[in-house]
């Protein structure tokens, strides 16, 4: 007998006909994950445990498990906006104990002469308050303060002293600063006559949550995407070294991260040249009155649908929706985004009717070993795309040979036989490769196959060794013109 079962032994006896099954060959084409999103954030209440991964169904769902007003509730309620398919987790965060709230405050001045609507942004939602003809400084205090308490999902609570409206952070932890304040953003906001409002923005938040926390429950679980709120530097730290862990070819549980920076573009520059990891990205918010946690939660829903899609396509021109954009003369210039890619950051860019778009997704990985600059790992793309490269390869090669007996080239075994050799997996891997082109990940099949080793290992008969070398498809980025005209 020279073919290979599985379950009907050589020495059965018994009369019958058997047949078992073999699913080595079942499968047609490439075997996809799906892509699990996991968010990082803090929580007020909810029925969510603690530190403990919870699969989140719907923005309405996010409020019951994590509370309401909370900011993990907010970054949910905006990824699922954006991306309802991804199967999106999160794991909720207590506010760190030592840490301070941040606070801010709205201090209104005179009388008003005309009836009007007192318009204040918290974070980019708006929040109003009706004005009287004749109303008191004080009195129109106290009404805004009523406002922001009427609204529970901000995530700020306010009470009034006199003129003062002071309004403080829900959560403890220096993330809070970044949440803006302004009385105008749309075209017609207006303060109404005979007031002045004067604001002083967010501050003395201390005290971010422990990012370590959150990833020691994680497990062994993978997750394609994370999206972090917390940027100060111990915190990405901690998460650039779980998720290159995560990439090993120990573990190979492999993700991407997601993050955002409010701030001016020195600020963004210093935070972006202060890292070097192929495997987080962060958008430069600049001075959206979104916060950078939504911002965060947005891009990351974006990337996380679309690379879902095709890895290896650009994110480019793709719209964040929900996002505000920031005031025009807050836009950074073309110049300033390009000094941003070379700093690590991400940019957008934003459309005449204000529509917030993807100009270019990068990683914050710059400079090799040696210090020098070294652009492999600049764009997500390529790490989107290595990552489905390695997931079908591992599936691919367990699928067709997974209880299979090793052999030299040449050796003449029976036809059914459970058996593999170099060059059948030489073969398997060119066909794998070729469906790689047929999908536009890859590119050269020829130089694949020539550069292609595959070969046994010289001291382990168990074990084949293989040089796989794909040529990653890149993305089309400039189209430079020289324009000889005739006159």
């Amino acid at each position: 007998m020279t073919i290979s079962f599985s379950q009907i032994p050589v020495s059965i006896r018994t009369p019958g006909q058997y047949a078992e099954f073999d699913n080595s060959l079942a499968n047609k084409g490439l075997v996809r994950d799906i892509t699990r999103v996991l968010l990082l954030g803090q929580r007020l209440g909810g029925s969510a445990a603690p530190l403990v991964p919870v699969r989140v169904l719907s923005g309405d769902h996010a409020v019951a498990l994590f509370g309401r007003g909370s900011m993990l509730a907010a970054m949910a309620y905006a990824f699922k906006k954006a991306n309802e398919d991804s199967d999106l987790w999160a794991v909720p965060v207590a506010d760190n104990a030592a840490g301070q709230a941040a606070t801010g405050t709205v201090t209104i001045a005179g009388t008003a002469t005309a009836a009007g609507t007192l318009v204040l942004y918290v974070g980019g939602v708006k929040v109003q308050a009706a004005v009287a003809v004749g109303a008191l400084a004080s009195a129109v205090a106290a009404d805004l303060a009523d406002a922001v308490g009427e609204m529970p999902d901000l995530p700020v609570t306010a009470s009034a002293t006199g003129a003062v409206v002071t309004l403080t952070a829900r959560h403890k932890g220096e993330t809070m600063n970044a949440l803006d304040l302004r009385t105008t953003y749309w075209q017609g906001d207006a303060v109404p006559a005979g007031l002045t409002v004067t604001i002083v923005s967010m501050s003395g938040g201390t005290g971010n949550p422990d990012v370590t926390t959150a990833l020691a429950e994680l497990g062994d679980a993978q997750y394609h995407h994370v999206i972090t709120p917390w940027t100060d530097t111990a915190n990405l730290a901690a998460l650039e070294a779980e998720l290159e862990d995560r990439w090993s070819a120990t573990r190979q549980i492999e993700g991407q991260a997601w993050a955002s920076v409010s701030g001016t573009h020195a600020a963004l520059a210093t935070i972006g040249s202060a890292r070097n990891s192929e495997v987080i990205s962060i958008m430069g918010a600049q001075r959206s009155p979104t916060p950078p946690w939504v911002w965060a939660a947005v891009y990351g829903a974006v990337a996380a649908y679309n690379l879902s899609i095709d890895p290896a396509r650009p994110l480019q021109t793709l719209e964040l929706p929900g996002i505000l954009a920031p005031a025009e003369p807050d836009r950074f210039t073309r110049a300033e985004r390009n000094l941003l890619l070379y700093d690590g950051v991400s940019t957008f860019v934003v459309a005449v009717d204000g529509t917030v778009s993807i100009e270019r997704a990068i990683t914050t990985y710059q400079v090799n070993a040696y210090n020098l600059p070294d652009p492999s790992y600049l764009d997500v793309e390529t790490l989107a795309t290595l990552s489905v490269l390695r997931s079908t390869l591992r599936a691919r090669i367990s699928q067709k040979f997974p209880r299979h007996k090793l052999a030299d080239d040449g050796t003449r075994f029976g036809a059914g036989q459970a058996i593999v050799t170099p060059s059948i997996i030489r073969a398997e891997l060119i066909a794998l490769a070729r469906a790689w082109e047929e999908r536009g990940w890859v590119e050269n099949l020829n130089a694949f196959k020539d550069q292609l080793v595959v070969e046994r290992n010289a001291d382990d008969p168990t074990r084949v060794d293989v040089v796989l070398p794909p040529d990653l498809v890149n993305q089309l980025r400039v189209f430079a013109a020289l324009v000889q005209f005739r006159v």
